[in-house]
C-alpha cells in the first residue's frame, strides 16, 4: 500500500515539474528570437500589455500565437503518438512515420493546387480526410495475409503509404509551380507566421479529441493487455478501437492543417513518457501532453537561432531531433518495448 501511494505521489510530482518544465519552455518561446525581449518584460507585456510599447506589441501580436499554437500542436501530436503505438501494439508507431501527416498533407495541397481553397475550415476538414485515408490505407495493408496485423508489416505499410502521398505531393508542386515557393516553409512544417486567427476554427475539434484521450485511458490499458483479456472484461474492443483512431485523425489531421508536416513528436515523447510512468495511459496521456509541447516549444526557440537572421523550418529541427531516436528504437527491435 505504502509503495502504491509513493508510486503514485512520484507521477503528481513529475506531472508539476512536467508543468514546470512547460511554463519555461513557453517563457522561453516568447522572450527570444530576433529582437530579444527581457523575460521580465515578457510577463509585463501578457499581464499589463501597454500598446505604446514596440516589445509588447511584438509578443502580445506574434510570439505568444506563435507559441499557443506551437503548445497545441505539440501535445497533439504526442496524443496521437501514444494512442497509435497502443492500437498497433508497434513502438515504432507514429502520425509521421506512419503516412498520417503525410496524407493530410496531400490532401491539403490538393485543395490548394486544384480548387484554390485557402478558407482553413476547408482545409482542416481535407486535413481529416487524407490523415483518415491514410491511416485506412495502413491499417488495411498491414493487415493483409494470413497471419493479420504485425509490427512489421504495419512498419512498412506505413512506409509505402508516407512515400506514395509524398511523391503525390511533390508532383503536385510541380505541376503548381505559383503555389511552390509559397507552400515550400509550410510543408517543411512551421509555426512562424501562423495566428490565433487560423487556430480557431479547429481547436474545439482537438480539444474534444484531447479530452476523449483523457476518457480513453482506462479503455487503452484493458486493450493493451491484451483482445482476449479485454473481450474476457467486457470490452467493446471495436468501439475502443474506432474511438482511438478517431482521436489519433483529429489530432494528427489538425495538425497538419496548422503546422505543416511536423514529425517526430509523437514518436519520441510517448516513449519518454513510458520511461517515467510506465504504460498506464490515464498518466501517459497528460504525461504527453504537456512534455510534446514542451520539446515542440523549444525545437521553435532553436529553430529562429540556427541560421540566423533566417528562420529554419521547426520540422527539420524535431527531424534532426527524432531521426537517431527512431534509428535506437528500431535497433533495439520491435519485440523489445
Amino acid at each position: 500500500m505504502t509503495h502504491l501511494f509513493l508510486r503514485t505521489y512520484s507521477k503528481f510530482l513529475g506531472l508539476i515539474l512536467g508543468f514546470g518544465l512547460f511554463a519555461i519552455s513557453f517563457t522561453l518561446s516568447i522572450a527570444l528570437g530576433q529582437t530579444p525581449i527581457p523575460f521580465k518584460t515578457a510577463i509585463e507585456a501578457l499581464l499589463h500589455f501597454d500598446p505604446s510599447s514596440t516589445e509588447h506589441v511584438i509578443i502580445t501580436t506574434t510570439r505568444t500565437s506563435r507559441a499557443v499554437i506551437a503548445t497545441v500542436i505539440g501535445a497533439s501530436l504526442a496524443i496521437a503518438g501514444a494512442f497509435m503505438q497502443a492500437l498497433t501494439r508497434n513502438p515504432l508507431a507514429s502520425p509521421s512515420i506512419f503516412g498520417i501527416n503525410a496524407g493530410a498533407l496531400f490532401f491539403i495541397v490538393f485543395a490548394v493546387s486544384f480548387f484554390s481553397v485557402t478558407s482553413l475550415i476547408h482545409l482542416m476538414w481535407m486535413g481529416f480526410l487524407g490523415a483518415a485515408v491514410a491511416a485506412i490505407l495502413v491499417y488495411f495493408l498491414g493487415s493483409l495475409g494470413s497471419d493479420g496485423l504485425s509490427p512489421i508489416k504495419i512498419v512498412l505499410a506505413g512506409a509505402a503509404i508516407s512515400a506514395l502521398f509524398v511523391s503525390f505531393t511533390q508532383g503536385l508542386l510541380v505541376l503548381d509551380e505559383q503555389n511552390l515557393e509559397g507552400m515550400l516553409f509550410w510543408l517543411s512544417g512551421s509555426v512562424a507566421g501562423r495566428t490565433l486567427d487560423m487556430l480557431k476554427p479547429i481547436l474545439p475539434f482537438m480539444a474534444s479529441a484531447v479530452i476523449l484521450a483523457f476518457l480513453l485511458g482506462h479503455a487503452v490499458n484493458i486493450l493493451t493487455s491484451g483482445e482476449d483479456i479485454a473481450k474476457g472484461l467486457g470490452q467493446r474492443i471495436i468501439l475502443v478501437k474506432i474511438l482511438i483512431a478517431f482521436v489519433v485523425v483529429i489530432l494528427a489531421g489538425g495538425s497538419v492543417a496548422v503546422g505543416g508536416s511536423i514529425g517526430f513528436i509523437g514518436l519520441i515523447i510517448p516513449h519518454i513518457v513510458r520511461s517515467l510512468v510506465g504504460i498506464d495511459y490515464r498518466w501517459i496521456v497528460p504525461y504527453c501532453a504537456l512534455l510534446g509541447a514542451s520539446l515542440l516549444l523549444l525545437a521553435d526557440v532553436a529553430a529562429r537561432f540556427v541560421i540566423m537572421p533566417q528562420e529554419m523550418p521547426i520540422g527539420v529541427m524535431t527531424a534532426f531531433i527524432g531521426t537517431p531516436f527512431f534509428i535506437y528504437i528500431a535497433r533495439r527491435g520491435f519485440n523489445k518495448e
